[in-house]
């Protein structure tokens, strides 16, 4: 039987315009109708999302991130399929979907139902439970790819610690416990004073201040420290990171709450011959995405998943997000749309 009449509770965001001509974005819960979403071949009842800087942004009014409103977040989704017009998916199924356009322009996990094209979606791999893969989300995908990328240029335990900025954050801190897994001695960057046992409790096995790295430094080089680096965070922190690399180091690039610009040169490249990689896990081809998914079910899952997690309920959705956009989260914030 279609559902197209079945109510569900979402967070809308509403776009109005104030008096002094700038807009204003209201967030609420409300209740919607399943005929209300986008079409698409897959309906998946949510059970889990999780909460992302991306998601903060959009229910901000980032247009960048989301042109129209009103409008869903949720970059991420873990459920049950509802219904299908796709062979490779039947009802009862239960899957995952991230990236894409999930969230950005089509309405996203922070509704208890989602419509999406059948090549978002992914299996949920045995070895994760839906709630587990909420805990990895986009963010903590993310830094799997990071760490993957990592591995494919040379960086492996003997070349020397890898350092994650933004370690409490999301993004940092799964790398922090997936490179700590893997073998690897982690740094953890952090402007975050009460962040250093929980992320010690990670793996990590050393705690640094951000501030050395913060401002631009005129030096075209630094003290070579690093043997590899996942930099979520961008701007000039990013960029004193590439220059104290060692030789042949990699950082690999995935975020830019700090600033997506800064100061460069050519010489940490060409008299270091360390490389930049970029990370995009928003159009990663799906069977890349299985790939990595699988790997994350299995050994890539970290033994400290668990306690990376805070459970945030609908009710609670709003503010959650605003401590996200304001960088004072810890961890990972999973949303439970089952309440």
């Amino acid at each position: 039987m279609k559902l197209d009449q079945e109510s569900f509770k979402a967070l809308l965001v509403t776009e109005h315009a104030g008096d002094d001509g700038k807009n204003r974005y209201e967030s609420a819960l409300v209740d919607r109708k399943v005929a209300e979403l986008p079409a698409g071949d897959v309906l998946i009842r949510v059970a889990y999302s999780s909460l992302n800087y991306k998601d903060a942004l959009s229910a901000a009014g980032n247009k960048g991130v989301t042109r129209n409103y009103p409008h869903t977040p949720g970059i991420d989704a873990a459920g049950v399929v509802a219904e299908s017009e796709n062979e490779h998916f039947k009802p009862g199924d239960e899957v995952i979907v991230i990236g894409y356009d999930l969230g950005m322009n089509t309405a996203g996990g922070f509704g208890q139902y989602i419509r999406v094209p059948a090549d978002w979606v992914v299996p949920r791999p045995a070895g994760l439970s839906l709630q587990e893969s909420m805990i990895i989300g986009t963010a903590g995908f993310t830094a799997a790819l990071c760490v993957e990328k990592l591995l494919l240029n040379g960086v492996d335990a003997d070349s020397g610690p890898v350092l994650v900025t933004g370690a409490s954050g999301g993004v940092g801190s799964f790398a922090v416990a997936l490179l700590a897994q893997l073998g690897f001695s982690v740094a953890a960057m952090t402007g975050s004073s009460q962040a250093a046992d929980f992320l010690k409790g990670l793996g990590a096995t050393e705690i640094i201040g951000r501030e050395d790295y913060a401002s631009p430094n005129p030096r075209p080089l630094l003290k070579e420290q690093w043997g590899g680096a996942v930099d979520a965070v961008g701007g000039d922190i990013l960029f004193n990171v590439v220059k104290s690399l060692r030789y042949g180091g990699s950082v690999a690039c995935c975020g830019l709450v700090a600033s997506p610009t800064f100061d460069a040169s050519v010489f940490p490249f060409i008299l270091r011959g360390v490389n930049l990689l970029g990370i995009d896990s928003v159009n990663l081809p799906i069977s890349h995405k299985r790939q990595l998914w699988n790997k994350l079910a299995a050994n890539w899952k970290p033994a400290q998943l668990a306690s990376l997690q805070t459970t945030v309920s609908l009710a609670q959705l709003s503010d959650a997000l605003k401590q996200v956009l304001a960088g004072k989260s810890t961890g990972r914030l999973v949303l439970d749309l089952q309440a």
